[in-house]
């Protein structure tokens, strides 16, 4: 097949540090390449792939410090729409740059399938009801729970190649929390269950502009010789620190599509003790590869019991459920069907 992979400028494919969908979608083209089909890779030029890379801008616009990352900055838009004039050469495009582009992808006469990376919130849901002739896939079922009149394909979720990540057997004794230090991601929620244990914590986290008055209200008073913040750290040191940590606590207070760093922990042996939020019962085995928690003291409690995980258990489920392998023949699959369905009828027939 000839496919159309759209990444987000944002970061680099893959990403040096923090980027979730930029890593999925690296691992989603290189896999894809590896199968034998012919993709274009949609991305900021500095990116590093093994299918053919096409770039408006030669830098992530993080590194750029591009203004509205995350909005319809020029490059973006100049980025998407680069990608859609050259809809004739591919068989599909798969878009993940969520909504900016779906009026484009409404439009598009070659097949389209996008990837919400992020929530439905109402008034996402609202356009993808309103646009509905791009094929949408979920990275879990609870994304895409109560929604009505999208035209949902299938949910496929997210993968990773973590065969070769380290894993230990043995702990440290310390409390991991790995990701951004923003209010829905709870590192303030996991500072409180290290202070109320008596437990080292390490922070290894982002902080961007726009979350520092909650750095200042809730992580900052709170640092100290146990309880530390190391900053942004790379994907080998993150890998390190998981394969040696006590367990991983996922606290966040959103309604979370999918948390790649929950594979990644239990992929080095490290338990995930974690808030019943969105898409967490999905991934982590209740009482098998760590904790699926309601509250604050159900969380203290399960670290108390956090040793009657069997690291190994861990690993393997990980490595079965979320490899990079699976998520490429899933993806595969889909785009057959999509493919398929375009050849039968024009119309879109898989409305949820």
């Amino acid at each position: 097949m000839r496919i159309a992979q759209i990444a987000p400028l944002i970061e680099r494919v893959p990403p040096k540090k923090y980027g979730g969908t930029e890593r999925v979608v690296y691992e989603l083209t290189e896999g894809l390449v590896k199968k034998g089909h012919d993709v274009t890779l949609f991305a900021s030029g500095d990116s590093l792939t093994s299918a053919k890379l096409a770039f408006v801008y030669p830098r992530s616009l993080r590194e750029a410090k591009i203004p509205d990352l995350y909005g319809a900055n020029v490059l973006s838009l100049l980025h998407f729409g680069t990608a859609y004039s050259r809809q004739d050469e591919f068989d599909i495009i798969h878009d993940h740059t969520g909504i900016l582009s779906l009026p484009t992808a409404q439009i598009a006469h070659t097949p389209v399938l996008l990837t919400n990376h992020g929530p439905f919130l109402p008034e996402i849901h609202t356009i993808y009801k309103s646009l509905r002739a791009p094929y949408i896939t979920s990275i879990s079922r609870s994304q895409v729970k109560g929604l009505t009149e999208i035209n949902w394909i299938g949910t496929v979720y997210n993968g990773l190649s973590m065969e070769h990540y380290p894993f230990s057997e043995t702990d440290d004794g310390y409390l991991l929390f790995v990701g951004r230090l923003s209010m829905e991601k709870g590192p303030h929620l996991a500072i409180q269950v290290a202070r109320q244990l008596d437990l080292p914590l390490i922070l290894a986290a982002k902080l961007e502009s726009m979350d520092m008055p909650y750095f200042k209200q809730y992580i900052e008073p709170y640092l100290s010789d146990t309880v530390r913040w190391i900053g942004e750290v790379t994907e080998e040191e993150r890998n390190t620190l998981m394969s040696k940590a006590l367990c991983f606590i996922h606290a966040v207070t959103w309604e979370e599509p999918f948390g790649l760093t929950l594979i990644e922990a239990m992929a080095c042996g490290c338990p995930v003790v974690a808030f019943k939020r969105g898409s967490i019962p999905e991934i982590v085995l209740h009482k098998k590869t760590g904790f699926v928690v309601s509250t604050l003291k159900e969380m203290i409690e399960a670290v108390l019991n956090i040793r009657e995980i069997s690291r190994t258990a861990c690993r393997e489920h990980a490595i079965r459920n979320f490899s990079a392998e699976r998520m490429v023949n899933n993806y595969e699959r889909v785009y057959r069907r999509i493919i398929r369905l375009n050849r039968l009828t024009p119309k879109k027939t898989n409305i949820l």
